[in-house]
């Protein structure tokens, strides 16, 4: 499956369109962040949305992810799932919406950030966060795997499961971060 038969084919066409651009991105590597301001009236709140690869490709939650094997996921900063997995096109049009074409850092957010981490050396807000994002795809994962066993339908109980951290690789993550007044 590709990102066309998703329903997906505008980020297709931007992704291309920043490859003609800038280059393939898989020279990038993993870890790689930015940070914006939210944006309440699009419905960027704060928090951070985590970009996943799973390193497992056996496992695709139930098929219902439909990027498998990344993952988005969306958590605010008390550690609630604003946005779960399985809404991709969501997540994504939330992100477009509220970066595309923003190509240069906001430096009052990156200020803040640096001096919240210590110029990135204090992640574990953010640490704490991602173990909290896979946490909840685990059990969400779990949940659809009970519900299979009674649908009367082929079931993936017990089948290629996600363990927690260690099945994933941080890709990137968007921290949006609210301004101190």
């Amino acid at each position: 499956m590709n990102i066309t038969d998703l329903g997906l084919n505008d980020f297709r066409m931007d992704l291309l369109n920043h490859i003609k651009a800038h280059g393939d991105l898989g020279h990038l590597p993993n870890g790689l962040h930015a940070v914006v301001p939210p944006n309440v009236n699009l419905g960027l709140h704060p928090g951070v949305i985590f970009s996943l690869r799973n390193r497992n490709s056996n496992v695709n939650v139930n098929q219902h992810n439909r990027l498998h094997p990344y993952y988005l996921i969306y958590m605010g900063n008390n550690g609630k799932v604003l946005i779960d997995h399985t809404r991709i096109k969501s997540l994504l049009d939330l992100v477009r919406g509220n970066c595309k074409g923003v190509n240069r850092p906001i430096p009052s957010v990156c200020q803040l950030f640096n001096a919240k981490t210590d110029d990135g050396r204090d992640m574990k807000p953010y640490s704490d966060l991602l173990g909290q994002a896979i946490r909840s795809m685990v059990e969400i994962k779990e949940e659809k795997d009970i519900d299979s066993l009674f649908s009367g339908v082929h079931t993936t109980a017990l089948v290629d499961t996600i363990k927690g951290l260690d099945d994933f690789e941080l890709i990137s993550f968007l921290v949006i971060l609210e301004e101190e007044q």
